[in-house]
């Protein structure tokens, strides 16, 4: 028995500590003005993340442990958002079925989309933001504790000027709430690089995709996007979500 004993405590060593095991600290910082209530999806066939929905008051911070090493999935924020009696959640943008926790349900368009596949391939974590549905609050990725990491930020208030055709208003004339991209608003291939439009070939940069390039150039603008906006780190990375850095 001693020397099953022995196999068995080195093969669980071997898996505690093998790439892409570790797990994560993710830390949110809300900077903004008004509550928010950041969202949480994860991918079909990842572990979960421990949460899938919070309230974050302005200059208010959570943390959750335990992120599994292999997560992969998506964060973004619900603001403008009010609760009533029963519980339920109602929010300008980024609402995910009416609820606190969105139980595996997706933010609403347009809203800006922290992405992760955290232990992915060669041993590195890969995120990324991205505003190819949209955007709504200004959000930033902060990695720490592992090589070869650096911020990604898109700081820019891009619902401010918003081209018209684009811009989300709130009920009751509350202003911009949030900036739809050219796919959302118009549904067409050539925006939503389908159909014959499916490739990097095909599919380039629209008008409406270049203005939100220029407001965040490190953030996905549009589908095909990817050699200015995918980041990586080495996996056991902390990261930080800070809204309105």
């Amino acid at each position: 028995m001693g020397s099953l004993w022995a196999i068995l405590l080195f093969l669980w060593s071997a898996s505690a500590f093998a790439p892409g095991a570790m797990a994560a600290t993710f830390t949110f910082i809300n900077k903004c003005r008004e509550p928010l209530y950041p969202g949480v999806q994860t991918n079909p066939g990842k572990p979960g993340f421990p949460t899938t929905g919070f309230q974050l008051k302005p200059g208010g911070r959570a943390q959750y442990k335990g992120v599994p090493g292999t997560w992969a999935g998506r964060i973004w924020p619900r603001h403008r958002c009010s609760a009533g009696a029963s519980g339920a959640l109602s929010c300008a943008s980024g609402d995910c079925g009416g609820r606190l926790e969105c139980n595996g349900a997706g933010g609403q368009v347009p809203s800006t989309l922290a992405e992760f596949t955290l232990g992915g391939a060669g041993g590195k974590d890969f995120f990324d933001i991205s505003n190819v549905d949209g955007f709504n609050v200004p959000l930033q990725i902060a990695p720490h504790g592992a090589a070869g990491c650096r911020a990604v930020t898109c700081a820019a208030d891009i619902n401010a000027a918003c081209p018209r055709e684009l811009a989300v208003k709130a009920a009751g004339g509350g202003g911009t709430v949030g900036c739809k991209s050219a796919c959302v608003a118009f549904n067409t291939d050539e925006y939503c690089c389908r159909g014959r439009y499916g490739s990097p070939g095909t599919c380039k940069p629209s008008r409406y995709s270049q203005y939100f390039k220029r407001k965040c150039p490190q953030a996905y603008s549009y589908a095909f996007d990817d050699g200015s906006s995918t980041f990586t780190c080495a996996t056991g990375a902390n990261y930080d979500i800070v809204f309105c850095p």
